[in-house]
């Protein structure tokens, strides 16, 4: 196996496309590294991206959204008073990904790239309409975090791309967000099913919204009928009833030891409805 540690991701991009054996990104290292130890992949070519500039930083946009490094572990999201305020949704999921220990190597960056469609921290970033920077032989691009996954254990990624960055979207005026799941224990397991939602309001009326679902398709998921079942209204019953419809109607689950495909699409309602209610206080002022 051959260790790289690229100062820039242009070079990293440039490792990348000139391996010609298997290759893996190495941030946190909370995938790769167990894997490895577990014999399950053996790369040709692990690149170390930690000592390239940048990558453990979490920095206001010009526009007053996030830019936040491949290398920040969650426990520094959850530590930063700014980010917490501005987008409590997406920092609890993170939060939720494995236990104090994996807390301080994991990151947002290696939970998306991993494909899962259960993945925690991703279903806050879609509904928060995050983005990210992807680093390429042929430059670098931009992509929304939905567009990433495409199969269970599957990205979007060409071959060579890394991605460079996250940015999330500033928070503006009455907004607020915020992510559930469902877990058979109480901690530190994969969710069964799992819910984001990210809403604005013109007084009490949600004027801007966006509902993403995890764990119930191949992978996550962006509903639009949800959000426009509540966008208008004050989420009153009938906005409620509406956004579980859609919320329901877009599940594809499987059935397995941990839930059946009836289990999980009606889980998903009742997590978009809680989280609703809690996004909606959050953007209103009111303590969720």
């Amino acid at each position: 196996m051959r260790y790289h540690t690229p100062s820039t991701f242009e070079d990293a991009a440039r490792l990348a496309a000139s391996a010609s054996g298997l290759t893996r990104f190495l941030a946190g290292g909370t995938d790769v590294l167990v894997q490895l130890r577990a014999g399950m992949v053996q790369p040709d070519d692990l690149i170390d991206l930690k000592k390239i500039s940048g990558v453990d930083a979490i920095e206001r946009t010009e526009d007053g959204g996030w830019h936040i490094g491949v290398a920040v572990p969650g426990i520094r999201l959850g530590g930063h008073a700014d980010l917490c305020a501005d987008w409590p949704g997406v920092v609890e999921g993170m939060e939720l990904v494995g236990s104090t220990q994996i807390q301080g190597r994991a990151t947002l960056v290696g939970n998306l790239c991993n494909g899962s469609p259960a993945a925690d921290s991703v279903p806050g970033l879609v509904a928060a309409g995050a983005t990210v920077t992807i680093t390429g032989p042929n430059g670098t691009r931009t992509v929304p975090v939905e567009d990433i996954p495409v199969s269970p254990g599957k990205t979007s990624l060409a071959a060579g791309e890394v991605v460079s960055a996250i940015t999330l979207p500033p928070r503006g005026s009455n907004g607020g967000d915020a992510y559930l799941r469902f877990i058979p224990r109480t901690e530190m397991d994969i969710a069964v099913v799992g819910c984001a939602v990210n809403l604005r309001l013109d007084g009490d009326t949600i004027t801007e919204a966006r509902v993403a679902l995890g764990a119930v398709a191949p992978t996550v998921v962006l509903v639009p009928e949800a959000a426009d079942a509540i966008i208008g209204t004050t989420l009153d019953d009938a906005a409620i009833a509406a956004l579980v419809a859609a919320a329901e109607a877009a599940c594809n689950p499987i059935t397995d030891k941990r839930g059946t495909v009836e289990f999980r699409t009606e889980v998903a309602g009742v997590l978009a409805k809680r989280a609703a209610r809690i996004a909606y206080s959050r953007a209103k002022g009111e303590n969720a």
